[in-house]
């Protein structure tokens, strides 16, 4: 495999990404004008049980595939690259048919005895139906990213979020007036139709792909041998994810019922919930999209490093990769931190969340940083270590959410979260060190940055107090403080030309 095949990949990956971040962000502003904080709180709820039928019945095998694909092309084997996949597709949709059974025959008993949430129901049988379709057109996409064919899983990525929103808007005006429950259904809706078309996509592509480069060739290993192939790998992967993705499933259904014992009747509760997951949250995660380029890079880099002992190179790869996340997310964080009712103003038309935001903007960096950290480890082999940090993360999460929160509401989850991020960074970092012995240098990764943003976003700050407030002026004043935070970087000597070189990898 060229490293110029792995960059391209790379960009072509890390564009899709971005655009379906951004197609998905206003996508969800459009949710929250439609059905509002409540009706995304029900959502919200919908969607970590979505994300769990992933894990199980797709996240792992994508992965194997990919890399049994890869392995199989590398020996010229192409028949087994038919037979791995076929032989997945034939696993996963059968787990996939087991679980949309009992989502779509248990929907009122799931909504009401786990969820404590009755209006869920009818968005669960539907949802049901998506899960065949997610599974197949998984495999089929980590069969093309195994052949370094990156342009299909991508353009399919762009493709569901288009006709998801495409879907919503078409038959909004006949749910949404029939109430939250129905809204939802039009939302579950959107996802079905995603799926559908993105499979759909995927699965031509396949057939085409596969008589274009006449991969026709008998395989050379047999049916059990490809069993033991996919499940050696595809069984400890999806369990790891299912444990993350079943802790992470059970934060978000825990919130909305210890909201109410703090205090808030059930609609509060909701659209607290709906105000912190559906639209606070996509607001934080939306610049992260330009980490991705990074952190998938990370892996194949550090890897091939780590594999040849190029000491220099995984210093110089850590130290950039480091830099260039906490320079991202300390500006994020800052912008965040300045100026959240503003962000807001401008987003969703009004500015009473931004007292949210600006306490999720202390959790900003912390949350980006994590991301690029868990490439470094992905590309070190640190699988297992990142599996148990993501436990003892949930586990602070969880402990919050159920002693504290019916105490002190919805900033407990807060606190918890931000003391779960601090404690996994620290003993990622700790982890990176003893793998590489490469010193993280505090001043230049956080404290130069730091004092870079918060000198930019005072200046701005006083600026916005002699101005005219508008949409446009906040968005010149928010532009100004990125190129002001750009300026005092370079005159801290952060950003140099050598730093930028290892980032182009």
């Amino acid at each position: 495999m060229s490293k110029k095949t792995v960059i391209a990949g790379t960009l072509i990956l890390t564009s899709a990404s971005l655009i379906t971040k951004v197609i998905g962000f206003f996508y969800r502003v459009y949710m929250v004008n439609l059905i509002g904080s409540e009706g995304m709180g029900l959502y919200q709820l919908i969607m970590p049980i979505y994300m769990l039928t992933w894990s199980i019945t797709s996240s792992g095998f994508t992965t194997t595939i990919s890399k049994l694909t890869a392995q199989e092309k590398a020996k010229n084997q192409t028949g087994n690259m038919g037979r791995i996949l076929k032989q997945s597709l034939f696993m996963t949709v059968a787990a996939s048919v087991v679980i949309s059974s009992f989502l779509f025959f248990c929907a009122d008993w799931f909504s009401i005895t786990i969820l404590k949430e009755p209006r869920t129901a009818f968005a669960f049988r539907v949802l049901a139906f998506a899960i065949p379709f997610m599974s197949s057109g998984s495999c089929i996409r980590g069969y093309f990213l195994g052949l370094q064919h990156a342009i299909i899983p991508a353009i399919s990525q762009v493709l569901e979020q288009i006709v998801r929103i495409a879907a919503i808007y078409m038959t909004a005006s006949f749910f949404v007036p029939k109430g939250l429950n129905y809204a939802c259904v039009c939302a579950v809706i959107g996802i079905v139709s995603g799926e559908v078309l993105s499979f759909l996509f995927v699965f031509f592509n396949y057939i085409r792909f596969k008589r274009k480069r006449k991969y026709i060739k008998k395989p050379s290993i047999t049916v059990t041998k490809a069993f033991y192939m996919i499940c050696s790998m595809a069984i400890p992967l999806t369990a790891s994810r299912v444990v993350s993705s079943f802790l992470s499933t059970a934060e978000n259904i825990l919130i909305p019922q210890r909201l109410q014992l703090f205090g808030q009747s059930a609609t509060e509760a909701m659209s607290t919930y709906g105000e912190l997951t559906g639209m606070a949250m996509p607001l934080i995660m939306l610049p992260s999209a330009f980490l991705t380029s990074v952190s998938v890079s990370l892996v194949p880099e550090i890897s091939e490093a780590s594999a040849v002992n190029k000491r220099n190179k995984i210093s110089t790869t850590v130290s950039a990769a480091l830099l260039f996340s906490s320079i991202l997310s300390i500006g994020a964080g800052i912008v965040f931190a300045v100026f959240p009712k503003e962000v807001c103003y401008i987003v969703y038309g009004h500015s009473e969340l931004g007292n949210l935001l600006f306490l999720l903007a202390f959790i900003c960096p912390f949350l980006y940083m994590q991301m690029t950290i868990n490439g470094l480890l992905n590309g070190l082999g640190e699988h297992t270590f990142i599996f148990q940090t993501n436990i003892i993360s949930s586990v602070i999460n969880i402990a919050f959410i159920y002693f504290l929160i019916p105490v002190y509401g919805v900033n407990a989850y807060l606190v918890g979260w931000f003391v779960s991020l601090i404690l996994t960074m620290l003993l990622s970092l700790f982890k990176i060190y003893c793998c590489t012995q490469v010193q993280i240098q505090f001043g230049s990764c956080f404290l130069k940055p730091l004092l870079a943003g918060l000198t930019a976003g005072l200046v701005i700050r006083y600026v916005i107090q002699i101005g005219s407030p508008s949409k446009v002026f906040f968005l010149m004043c928010i532009s100004a403080m990125m190129l002001l935070y750009l300026l005092f970087l370079m005159v801290l000597g952060c950003l140099k030309k050598e730093t930028l070189k290892t980032l182009r990898m």
